[in-house]
């Protein structure tokens, strides 16, 4: 055997499917063999690989054990000369292991090699080559000298910037992404510790291999693409803590006692220091739009008050200053955050929409209040324009501080082109066209270099940034099926476009993966379902749920003519918690990867009117339930099946 593959995956199906078509590819005349070992998924990985690749030595933990432990379970099982650690989310070229074994196979002082890593829009990823985190360079990187001065041999040793990104070069820490060894040097070196279960254990195994007498390299021969994320978000506090406690472990291990603690020190003031400005930073984000809406409706009806005292003569008291208007104020901002608003990219036509159903809202409660507290209709609706050309306003500086552009929906009519061969490419601009989403324009390329194509391709691949330019393109998708990974990454580093998305479709998926971070939400979304995925329906939903609840618990005497009311009464409040939602999919199982949501006490079956046993129609209705959201869906659900609302359920995500 030549080649082991070894591949640890939790909840990243959609990229491990992408990957694994990849990995097997480049396997094509090696004799080799791959491990997949699923850390007790929930997204159906292993349902996955049982029936799309049944080739591959599957290992189903029953629990999450860590990246070390998973991988571990499969070395011991390998029998290949050399052996690849390789991510679920990562990409490799058709001539990937080829050019990796040669390369081995003529530098016998070699234990293992890593290769250039690309990210999901074409970009060099610095973490293909780095050297060894000592307190030197770990201070270094902490303060930010490696990031001021990335090509300095003294400082920037992390990402070791001195040494060209072209040039195959000795190095001293692999990326955990890719790492290519030979049995031999891993044997003796040690399998991965254990005491890593997630980040760090890369550097801990370069440095024992180092340690055992053999050479790393950097060989950019040939490349990968890497979606840069595992299990845990990069930006996130949990990230920073779990990984700076990884590199405490490492210098506990291999530094001297008086180094060790140093280092430690060094990483403890990093923890704080990154937890501080990312909670800073988090909170400053969410929090700087709404309170400058704030303001701005604020300092505008106060003005508003006074200029209309001035001009007729009629002074309002003290509590319509600081009573009346800050009331007003909230109830903008929530017609505001309700029509989504808030979130990028910032729209000014949901800005008005929320300002005008925050209106509706005061002129309700207006309506019912006695005549003393009725201050003026015509300073509510003066106010009312304000805010709103005040939202609009803040919201188009806003995004021309992003360089986004000042049309609203610009990020929303997106312009794609597709490069893939008619059948295929015209089953992905199909998908998209039934999908929901708004496209101003859909073209086909053909993923040929000859400029003989058919009337329904807008040029062919030899033309493509041509095209790209020419269309002023936001996204180009590549058809899995009709280009090799090593095409797709030439083009995208022809293009070189940093404002362009990048996405490869799979061969008879309803699924595309793109984007720069796995954990983001635009780097896969399934075709068609992604309708209850819009923030505007997350909340829809929710405000359903607490809604209904709390009309349940008012009328609570009338539920007594519901079976189980005293169930009834603990569903509203599990719904009002959050714990429930009143609907939720008929299966648990979640077969497709649909969107989680809460458990429901019913589900779109309860629309049925006879009961329904038969799997494939329970997932459909999930499907379309998933796909075709609306909160009608939900009101309808609940009134047909109003008998039903006293059902046992057990709560859960």
């Amino acid at each position: 055997m030549k080649l082991s593959v070894v591949i640890v995956n939790y909840n990243v199906t959609f990229f491990l499917e992408q990957c694994l078509r990849s990995v097997y590819k480049a396997l094509n005349g090696i004799e080799g063999e791959v491990f997949v070992v699923d850390n007790h998924s929930v997204d159906n990985s292993v349902r996955m690989v049982r029936e799309k690749f049944p080739q591959a030595k599957l290992i189903a933990n029953s629990e999450n054990t860590g990246f070390s432990k998973a991988n571990n379970q499969a070395l011991a099982l390998a029998t290949g000369e050399y052996v690849l650690l390789l991510n679920p989310d990562t990409i490799v070229e058709e001539a990937t292991f080829s050019t990796c074994i040669a390369f081995m196979d003529a530098h016998p002082e070699a234990g293992a090699c890593g290769v250039r890593l690309i990210d999901g829009k074409g970009n060099y990823l610095p973490e293909s080559k780095r050297g060894l985190p000592t307190p030197e360079v770990a201070f270094y990187k902490i303060f930010g000298l490696s990031s001021l001065f990335p090509r300095s041999k003294r400082f920037g040793k992390y990402h070791l910037g001195y040494l060209s990104k072209d040039e195959t070069n000795e190095i001293e820490v692999l990326s955990g992404a890719f790492m290519f060894m030979r049995s031999s040097a891993l044997n003796k070196a040690g399998f991965l510790d254990e005491a890593f279960f997630m980040y760090g254990e890369d550097i801990d195994l370069s440095y024992r291999i180092r340690q055992a007498g053999y050479s790393i390299y950097y060989h950019p021969e040939t490349r990968i693409i890497h979606y840069r994320g595992e299990s845990t978000k990069k930006s996130s506090l949990n990230y920073v803590f779990i990984f700076y406690q990884a590199m405490v472990i490492f210098a506990k291990k291999h530094f001297s006692p008086g180094r060790a603690k140093l280092f430690s020190l060094l990483i403890n003031m990093a923890v704080w220091l990154r937890a501080g400005l990312s909670f800073a930073k988090r909170i400053l984000s969410r929090i700087a739009l709404p309170l400058a809406d704030a303001a701005l409706f604020f300092g505008g009806m106060a003005f508003l008050k006074d200029y209309w005292a001035h001009k007729s003569g009629i002074y309002y008291p003290y509590s319509f200053l600081w009573v009346a208007i800050p009331l007003y104020t909230c109830a903008w901002l929530l017609g505001i955050w309700f029509q989504g608003a808030y979130e990028k990219p910032y729209k000014w036509s949901n800005a008005i929409k929320g300002v005008f159903y925050g209106t509706v809202l005061i002129l309700l409660v207006y309506a019912m209040l006695p005549e003393s507290l009725r201050y003026s209709r015509f300073l509510t609706l003066v106010g009312a324009a304000w805010a709103g050309l005040a939202a609009v306003g803040l919201r188009l500086s806003f995004n021309l501080a992003a360089y986004r552009s000042l049309l609203p929906d610009r990020n929303e009519r997106r312009r794609v082109l597709i490069v893939g061969e008619l059948h295929e490419a015209g089953r992905i601009k199909d998908m998209l066209l039934r999908s929901g989403q708004k496209h101003a324009f859909i073209g086909l390329v053909f993923p040929h270099e000859q400029d003989a194509y058919a009337a329904e391709f807008v040029g062919s691949l030899s033309r493509i940034k041509e095209l790209v330019e020419v269309f002023a393109v936001d996204e180009v998708i590549f058809c899995g099926n009709d280009l090799s990974s090593g095409q797709i990454m030439d083009r995208m580093a022809e293009i070189d476009i940093p404002s362009l998305e990048y996405k490869i479709a799979p061969p008879e998926s309803l699924f595309i993966i793109g984007s720069n971070s796995i954990q983001t939400d635009s780097d896969y979304f399934v075709i068609g379902l992604n309708s209850i995925l819009k923030p505007e329906n997350r909340r829809k939903k929710r405000a359903f749920d607490i809604v209904f609840s709390l009309v349940v618990l008012v009328l609570f005497p009338l539920t007594l003519l519901i079976s189980n009311p005293l169930k009834v009464f603990g569903n509203a409040i599990q719904c009002l918690r959050g714990k429930l939602s009143w609907v939720g999919y008929a299966s648990r199982n979640n077969v497709h990867g649909l969107p989680k949501i809460k458990h429901g006490v019913l589900t779109p079956l309860d629309a049925f009117s006879f009961p329904v046993h038969e799997i494939e129609i329970i997932e459909q209705a999930d499907i379309l339930y998933a796909k075709d959201y609306r909160l009608s869906s939900d009101i309808g659900i609940v009134f047909r099946a109003l008998g039903k609302i006293g059902r046992k359920i057990q709560a859960g995500n």
